[in-house]
């Protein structure tokens, strides 16, 4: 087993993160990572993902979500071809801190099969994660800075 955890603190709500997570259709607009999701964040449903991780070569697959609660965790589970072979738990957690003012963003990959090590780039898949938590993070911070502003 192979695992990845990348951690954030942003200056936003677990409700405004959890929005920036699912507004899939603006993914091409700020994230670097994750470039398109396609699919109904909701537990059974495909995914259709593609990711561009930093230095590696882009890829797209078709995950299963396994998990979805509101404003606080959203789970994907990716299979090359057969169990076991090459799996992919995909985990975003947000975690509320300062009386829920704030939320720490835990993004987590646990990897098991055979190919494993053949076939994942821990350190670019890393790297992905972490501009991925970065650009959250801004555009999360973002939107509580305009409601302020407005208000």
């Amino acid at each position: 087993m192979n695992q990845i955890e990348v951690f954030e603190e942003i200056d936003a709500p677990p409700p405004v993160v959890w929005d920036v997570l699912l507004e899939f259709e603006s993914y091409p607009e700020w994230n670097p990572f994750v470039r398109t999701i396609e699919g109904v964040p909701s537990e059974g449903e495909q995914l259709r993902v593609r990711i561009e991780p930093p230095g590696a070569r882009g890829m797209t697959f078709k995950p299963e979500v396994v998990a979805v609660e509101e404003n606080r965790r959203f789970v994907w589970l990716g299979r090359l071809v057969v169990p076991f072979a090459f799996d992919g738990y995909h985990e975003f957690h947000l975690e509320p801190i300062d009386e829920g003012e704030r939320t720490r963003l835990l993004h987590r990959e646990t990897f098991r099969g055979a190919l494993v090590p053949l076939l994942a780039d821990l350190e670019s898949l890393e790297a992905g994660f972490a501009a991925m938590n970065g650009a959250v993070k801004a555009r999360a911070e973002s939107r509580v800075g305009a409601t302020e502003r407005d208000s």
